[in-house]
């Protein structure tokens, strides 16, 4: 199975819950940004410290905070990876890249998980969150869209991206997944 992974899908397409499976399955780190800032920021490392001041103000982390954090786990961990949730621009993925380039790990598989607009609407509203309403959610998947649109064509560019289908049960999903990445 490869190895060095990139998850890429809208908000609620189950990238989260594939990354957690394929993971548990296959031994590899799950890398997601989010939660390596908050691991840092628990620490209190020097790294943690400035992302929590950032983060307080309700500002973005910077990239460079976000790859040095990246940098740092992954020097610790060559057995294999999977990144969610970053890259979210090309900007971040060009960046990104040299990094792992330096670092003697590229990315090995892009897998991009595919769903209907109109079913992610209905697939978030479902859960409940107060957050999640018809508006915010449409606006999201906007975002989601005009950032992440060259992030595909930049990746199939590389000849990395595999795409699938994310509509079904978890365990088709992830059942496609695994012959994806096998």
């Amino acid at each position: 199975m490869k190895s060095r992974l990139l998850f890429l899908g809208p908000p609620g397409a189950g990238k989260g819950t594939q990354a957690h499976l394929i993971c548990k399955d296959s031994g590899l780190l799950h890398l997601s940004t989010g939660e390596l800032l908050r691991d840092e920021v628990s620490a209190g490392t020097e790294l943690g410290k400035e992302a929590e001041l950032i983060m307080n103000k309700g500002e973005l982390v910077s990239d460079l905070i976000v790859l040095s954090i990246v940098e740092k786990r992954l020097s610790k961990y060559d057995e294999g990876w999977l990144l969610d949730g970053f890259p979210r621009n090309l900007s971040q993925a060009k960046l990104l890249k040299d990094l792992l380039e330096k670092i003697s790990q590229p990315i090995e598989t892009v897998l991009l998980l595919n769903i209907d607009d109109q079913l992610l609407i209905k697939r978030m509203l479902s859960r409940g969150r107060k957050d999640d309403n018809e508006e915010v959610i449409s606006n999201r998947l906007k975002i989601y869209r005009d950032q992440t649109s060259p992030l595909v064509d930049y990746y199939k560019n590389l000849g990395i991206l595999q795409s699938v289908n994310g509509v079904g049960t978890v365990e088709d999903v992830n059942s496609r997944i695994k012959k994806v990445l096998n």
